[in-house]
């Protein structure tokens, strides 16, 4: 499917701001607005794009050229007349659009779930607007919804139930509805959007009936979506997209240490060179140079070195989605992550193995046995169960998240130990607290791939429940209904 974008405007009420540069290559978090359109709009399969330009046209095309470099393809339209209303600006991309197509505003930023959900969507009608149920601030199109179909758009109509948020799925036909709009001296999209709606071939797709949960990000998020008018839309829309990257459902040192000095650092990174492979790759090296000062003894510099890596961690991860940006090295960060963090107990344990023996090495053989299971029953119970993470799954499972056995709990024990200059009872701390965690994992695993309706378990003892098939002490099925043998 084709993007139709509309970036002509002058963006005006932007003022002296977009004297020298269009309003489309304002910069949000290191990429323009509509470099971010496009990118959200290839996440959702979207290569091809047609972009209406106008005002300080030559420095977009001059900006995003071709395409090439964002894996997609650009197509571009000159509107001579951009001074005029935005329905102008859909009509000069007739020629070039005769199948369906999505239509797009270079400066309304959205959550990439909208789009895939809507270009999937089973269109009845020539144009279908996406809409939210919010309630609209000054300056936003309002739209009546009746029954799946506007009613009436516009920013000045009386009545209203929901707003519109800039995205549309269009057939060709829409060029016909604007083009009889203008023939009436009315040129706004959305004059030729009330004509489809006269002939009742306008519908609405409701973003707030998305499915909020995200699970790899372990939390519920609505679809969000931002138009940006103004100097304080950036700074909101700044803060919405970090907001957005952050995952949920952490530890209690990420969550309340970790969290805002990660989105600090990321709000100053978003905007220089540094890609978050970098900062991966320099995580790694801290991390390692951690490991090199456990085996050589310098325990309180190397655990507050742990710390550090512990923040960087999720920097290139929220950079990486702030930016949009995602590479091999990116899918193989956690790998890399499991690997250092081991590193560092077992250099903790070869170091005090000089003063405790063996016994140093065997609690560190159980914590990396221990830890590598309560991993592999997360990794079953995501290949059985895929719409919630076990550590998600329940309210227990989220309130033993706080606390869990991981990379960040153990850090805490080993700066305790050190503190208390009893570092191998850290070891001990750490062995026993992986335990806890590995049998408490695999005893929900368990339970929850028992009674789950996707396992083969759940789905004999649903059908069961439901025709009323029980067992007799013997493990014979009896119908409640049967009589007992004498």
């Amino acid at each position: 499917m084709k993007a139709l974008i509309l970036a002509a405007g002058d963006g005006s009420r932007l003022g002296n701001l977009t004297k020298n540069k269009p309003k489309p290559l304002f910069q949000l978090l290191g990429l323009s607005l509509i470099e971010r359109v496009i990118l959200t709009a290839k996440q959702a399969g979207i290569d091809e794009f047609v972009i209406v330009i106008g005002y300080l046209g030559e420095k977009i095309k001059e900006k995003l050229d071709d395409g090439n470099r964002y894996g997609v393809k650009i197509a571009y339209i000159e509107n001579r007349e951009w001074q005029r209303e935005n329905g102008v600006s859909v009509l000069k991309a007739k020629e070039l659009l005769n199948v369906n197509f999505v239509l797009l505003m270079s400066d309304h930023i959205f959550d990439d779930r909208i789009l895939k959900e809507f270009i999937d969507y089973n269109a009845k009608s020539s144009v279908v607007l996406a809409i939210d149920r919010r309630k609209p601030l000054p300056g936003y199109t309002k739209v009546l919804e009746k029954e799946g179909r506007i009613a009436d758009i516009g920013k000045n109509i009386e009545e209203s139930n929901c707003i519109d948020t800039g995205i549309f799925l269009c057939s060709p036909k829409m060029f016909y509805y604007i083009e009889e709009a203008v023939k009436k001296g009315k040129t706004e999209l959305t004059d030729g959007i009330n004509k489809a709606a006269q002939n009742r071939d306008a519908g609405i797709f409701d973003i707030t009936q998305i499915n909020s949960y995200i699970p790899s990000m372990r939390k519920e998020a609505k679809p969000f979506w931002i138009d940006i008018d103004t100097e304080e839309d950036l700074i909101k829309a700044k803060k919405l997209l970090i907001e957005n990257a952050c995952k949920g459902r952490n530890d209690l040192l990420a969550t309340y240490i970790n969290k805002p000095i990660e989105n600090f650092i990321v709000s100053r990174l978003a905007n220089k060179q540094i890609t978050p492979n970098q900062v991966t790759i320099l995580t790694n090296i801290v991390a390692y140079t951690s490991t090199f000062l456990f085996l050589e003894g310098y325990l309180l510099f190397a655990s507050i070195l742990t710390f550090i890596v512990s923040f960087m961690d999720g920097v290139d991860g929220k950079l990486s989605r702030v930016k949009i940006v995602s590479s091999n090295i990116g899918k193989m960060e956690h790998a890399f992550d499991f690997l250092f963090e081991h590193s560092w107990y077992i250099a903790l344990a070869i170091y005090l193995s000089k003063a405790h023996g063996a016994s140093a090495i065997l609690l560190c053989t159980f914590i990396l046995l221990f830890d590598g299971f309560s991993h592999y029953c997360a990794q079953a119970f995501g290949k059985a169960i895929r719409d919630r993470p076990l550590e998600d799954y329940g309210r227990i499972e989220r309130l033993f998240r706080k606390f869990d056995g991981r990379k960040n709990s153990y850090i805490i024990f080993i700066l305790i130990g050190v503190l208390l200059n009893a570092p191998f009872w850290s070891l001990v701390a750490i062995s026993v607290w992986s335990l806890v965690s590995a049998m408490f994992y695999s005893l929900r695993t368990i339970k929850h791939l028992v009674v789950h309706p996707k396992t083969w378990t759940g789905r004999i003892i649903n059908t069961m429940n439901k025709t009323g098939v029980q067992r007799c002490e013997n493990g014979e099925p009896s119908h409640p209904n049967s009589k007992p043998k004498l």
